[in-house]
This record gives structure tokens, sequence and C-alpha cells, in this order.
């Protein structure tokens, strides 16, 4: 048998991981966390769309969280690639769809080290530094009884049990190859440079993405007159910016960005991060979930990434809490079954989506940029489509988990 025995065994201490350690813990289960929290600042932020916030509140973590994160009111699209079917710029507005912000933008440092802090001060939770090594069998923990857990082995010869794993490890996740779940990969000739800024200007929480031929060029704001920048280019350009004295590379963003924001500073670390995507064959296998960057990759554009992965947990907990019905089995192939079903539409046709937009920006053929200029223009110009899009950009209307709702459930009964 193993050394230590939970209900629930997160692998993997990101964002997507301690999240899913404390939505867990709420409903009553013990927690192991395997991994060290850490993030280091690299410039990449994070924005948090209304559904996310809704769970953070819920985790008891936004009162924390939001004096460091910044509203998100409109997201402006400009089509900055001098194509000749060159798009309308359009703004998506917030109040159009009855909310206060689409959003918040905040440190990707941050909120890790604001939710490892929940983590760590959570009765029912408790925290492992190791690195997970691989799966072991299903043991039973009582001889003849239907209690089962499924093992973690760690890199210091012990072993965790739980009756549900949640594979929170990224994208080159060791649980979901040790559980023998096909992924496809794919990249893109693209790379991300990140870092923060400082402007003249008042950004007015206005998030701008300018589309060009390498990729987008965007400008979220965080608080005060400071934004993040993710400009997706030429990987040897990425590295090449990534060398620039700060004044430099400074001018080089203005005229980028038009000057839409006057004069820049840099106000922070920089990064570079290779592009590219990720799609698994299926989201579970026995006693396994898979959440977050183990279970979908892609660019990033329109904010998908991170709240995909925050409303795959919350999906994970509303399978597990139909299923198992205040008993001890959270890992039930009932609950997989249930969590694999509903994940599939939402995560599959939002990678196509994005996928499809970069590469249409990436191909250069008037064909690709005929259709996406015109299917823009609508946007700009259908105030009904532009609403659905904008709904379903923030939270699919007919999937949206209990804790992502405005109006959330009580917690479960600790389970028996």
């Amino acid at each position: 048998m193993s050394d230590h025995h939970y209900d629930t065994c997160v692998v993997g201490a990101g964002a997507a991981g301690l999240a899913a350690a404390l939505t867990f813990a709420r409903e009553g289960y013990s927690v192991a966390v395997i991994g060290e929290a850490a993030a280091r600042r690299d410039g990449r932020t994070v924005a948090l769309l209304d559904g996310s916030v809704h769970l953070l509140e819920r985790l008891g973590i936004w009162d924390a969280l939001e004096p460091h994160a910044a509203p998100l009111e409109i997201m402006r699209l400009i089509d900055d690639t001098d194509s000749l079917f060159r798009a309308p710029t359009v703004d998506f507005k917030c109040r159009e769809i009855g909310l206060d912000a689409f959003g918040w933008n905040v440190e990707n440092a941050t909120l890790v080290q604001i939710l490892a802090e929940a983590v760590r001060v959570h009765p029912e939770i408790t925290s492992i530094s190791n690195m997970a090594m691989g799966l072991g069998s299903q043991d039973t923990v009582t001889p003849g009884s239907q209690d089962q857990r499924i093992t973690v082995s760690l890199d210091d010869g012990s072993r965790v049990a739980a009756a549900l794993v949640i594979a929170a490890d990224g994208r080159n996740s060791p649980m979901r190859r040790a559980a023998g779940i096909r992924e496809r990969n794919w990249r893109y000739p693209q790379a991300a440079l990140t870092t923060i800024l400082e402007h003249e200007r008042d950004h007015r929480d206005i998030s701008t993405e300018f589309h060009t031929r390498h990729g987008p060029f965007t400008l979220v704001p965080l608080p005060g007159r400071r934004s993040s920048l993710v400009w997706v280019t030429e990987p040897e350009k990425a590295a090449h910016l990534r060398e620039y004295t700060d004044a430099a590379l400074a001018r080089t963003i203005e005229r980028q960005a038009h000057a839409i924001l006057g004069k820049m500073t840099i106000d922070g670390p920089r990064g570079v991060v290779p592009m590219g995507g990720l799609s698994v064959a299926r989201f579970h296998a026995d006693r396994l979930a898979l959440v977050g960057e183990a279970a979908h990759a892609f660019p990033p554009i329109g904010a998908q990434g991170l709240n995909l992965g925050l409303r795959d947990v919350a999906a994970l907990r509303d399978a597990v809490v139909a299923s198992d019905g205040g008993g001890a089995d959270p890992g039930s192939a009932a609950a997989l079954r249930r969590y694999d079903r509903g994940r599939r539409f939402d995560v599959r046709s939002r990678t196509l989506g994005v996928d499809m937009l970069n590469r249409t920006l990436l191909s250069g053929l008037l064909p690709a940029d005929f259709l996406r200029g015109a299917g823009l223009r609508m946007l700009a110009h259908v105030t009904p489509l532009r609403r659905v899009m904008m709904r379903e950009g923030v939270s699919p209307r007919l999937a949206t988990p209990q804790l992502m709702r405005r109006e959330a459930p009580a917690p479960a009964p600790a389970p028996m």
C-alpha cells in the first residue's frame, strides 16, 4: 500500500492545479497537491474572464487578487495586416451583454502566489513539494471493499494514493503520458514576446489587439497607466527584441502600437514563449482527469487559455458532485465519463477557432484575408451576432459550470 491516502491528488501547482485543489477542498474532500508552487515573473499576465472571477470569488481569493488586477471593459480588434480586404476596427463592449467588465487582467505570478497562499493555509489540503514520477496500479483500501485508489509515485520513493488524480502538470504532462492518453502537438512559426509597460496615456480599460501578418500584438490593461504586452511574431525577431535595451524596446513597441498610449517605458521583466497547440484524444483515464494545459494548449488569442483550464476544474467539480452524491468516490467511472463528455465541445471548438484565426493571419492568401475581413465586418455591424460572440467568448452559455455562474450553490456536505 501507499504512504499517504487522500480523496483527491492534484499533480501540478500552477494556477489550474492550485484552483483545482481549492475547489475540491471546498466540497469537503481531502486533497494533496504535488509540486512546487512557483511562477517566475516574465511579463506574462492572464485576463480572467467573468466566469473565472466568479470561481475565484467562491474560492475566497478574489478580494486579495482584485487590487492587483485591471478591468477589461472594451476588447478592441484592429486589422494591421495591410491586406486588400482590410477589416474595420471592432469594439466589443461589456455593457452590451450586461457586464461591468469582460474580466480582469493580472500578472500570472501574482495569481499563482495568492492561490498558493490560500492552499498553504487550507486545513483540508496537504502540499507535497516532491516531483511526481508516475502512476501505479489501482488498489483497494480494504480487502473486499469497493473503495479504490490509484497511486502516484514520488521522486523520494514514497507514494500517494487517491480516489481521483487531477493531472494539472502542464503541456508535457508526465501523468497524461503515464495514463496512455494520446496527444497531438503542433507548432506555429511564431513566438510571443511578453513584458510589462508604463505609458503616458490612460488605457481607459481597453484591451487592444492588433492583427499583424505574424500574429497578434496585444496591449492589455493593468492597474494605473500600465499594460502587459503579448507580441506574437517570428521566433528570431522575438529573440532579437528580448535582447534590446529597455529604451530601444520601448521605442519599438511604441511604434508598433502606433503610439496609441503615448510614450512608453519598460516596467518589468520580459520573456519569449514559443507558440504551439495541443489536443488530446480524451480528457480522462481510470481515476485520472486532465485539466489546463495537460488537456489543451493554443496561442494567446482571445484570452482563452487559463480561462478554459479553470472551466475544466469547475466542470470536473460538477461531474464529481453529480455522480458522487455525497459518497466517497470522486474518481468513479461515471464522474469521469460525465466530465469527458462535457469538455469535448467546449475545448475542441475553441481550439479550432483560435487555430483558424491564427492561420488566416499567417497565410497571406487573399481568400483567407477576405473571409477574415468579412467575418470581422459582420461582427462590427450585426449587433445580435456580436453579442452572441461576446457571450460565448466569455463563457459557453449552455454549459457554464455552477461555480462560474452568477448564482453558485452552497458547498456540498463533506464526503462520508
